[in-house]
């Protein structure tokens, strides 16, 4: 009787400590897929004309992602081209970008893009040297003209002179990033230059430039949030609170300007009166991808098909993501 009740009592002390082990790895199970659901790294693509540069300067995003254990890791372009070709290469996670740049992005074999979400168009332009004789579209024909190829600048410049039913066979493009196109503007080795704020507002101020044509009458363009798939796919509690975070200084900007001009003024040498200039022209806000703002992309997808830009018709809805709102 004393060996059965022995055996019994060890019997009971396997099964306890069975289930304790059990209990133990599925904790430790949960813990690991717990901390997959945070990277270890996050790389995010940022221009000087976005206000990714902003939350850069203010730490509100390592100050929530610290909390995982994920560090933050800033990448400086001067346009979206170049940040989107860092993004298929799976240099970058994150970033800002015009929606032209998208769309050459999304056209490639292997692209890595997905929309994240919008921003409000920023100001753009075709400026001209003030004392220049072109005072309509018209009047580019034959003329050189300076812009980012792919960037939103080409697509405005499309459009613009689809206006005055021209292609841009009618002029002679110089494809130039921001800084060597108004090097070049300033010494007249092109007549025209097409820009976007803040560099548009320097040149208005301070470049002797003169608006030839804004791109408020022309096909909507909107800034977005983009993702590497993958990333997105693996990590979207990360990506979600880029997306919270950058809506929240677009607030406080919005909020407060005269602050914002200033510390953008700091980080990027532009003049704080010019950025209280952009600032005050733009909208606000980090949203939701629509059908609206889907569909303009969609146009300017179209487009650059039919000029010859990207090699095949793509459809933007295919690239949009599912995440969290």
């Amino acid at each position: 009787m004393r060996n059965r009740i022995v055996v019994s009592l060890f019997c009971a002390f396997l099964f306890l400590m069975s289930a304790a082990c059990g209990r133990n790895e599925s904790s430790s199970s949960a813990s690991s897929v717990s901390k997959q659901e945070w990277p270890s790294e996050l790389h995010i693509g940022y221009q000087k004309s976005s206000f990714s540069l902003f939350l850069k300067e203010k730490g509100y995003l390592e100050k929530q992602l610290q909390k995982h254990g994920t560090q933050v890791k800033w990448f400086e372009f001067p346009s979206g081209p170049p940040l989107l070709e860092a993004l298929n290469a799976g240099q970058i996670d994150v970033g800002y970008v015009g929606g032209a740049p998208a769309v050459l992005a999304q056209a490639n074999p292997t692209s890595q893009l997905t929309y994240l979400a919008y921003e409000p168009e920023v100001a753009r332009a075709i400026i001209v040297p003030k004392t220049s004789s072109i005072r309509t579209v018209t009047d580019l024909k034959g003329k050189k003209v300076a812009f980012g190829k792919g960037s939103s600048a080409h697509y405005t410049l499309l459009t613009a002179l689809e206006t005055a039913g021209l292609t841009l066979n009618d002029i002679t493009p110089v494809y130039l990033q921001p800084s060597e196109a108004r090097t070049a503007f300033e010494r007249g080795d092109v007549d025209a230059w097409v820009i976007w704020d803040p560099f548009l507002a320097d040149a208005e101020v301070n470049g002797g430039a003169r608006v030839l044509i804004d791109a408020k009458g022309l096909p909507k363009q909107y800034g977005f949030i983009v993702g590497r798939k993958e990333y997105v796919k693996q990590y979207p509690d990360a990506v979600q609170t880029v997306i919270d975070q950058l809506n929240k200084v677009h607030q406080e900007i919005h909020s407060s300007p005269e602050e914002a001009a200033q510390l953008l003024a700091k980080e990027t040498k532009i003049g704080t009166e010019i950025w209280k200039r952009t600032l005050s022209r733009r909208g606000y806000g980090v949203f939701p991808l629509t059908k609206e703002v889907v569909d303009a992309q969609q146009r300017i997808a179209d487009r650059f098909y039919e000029a010859g830009l990207i090699p095949k018709r793509i459809e933007v809805k295919d690239a949009v993501a599912v995440i969290k709102q």
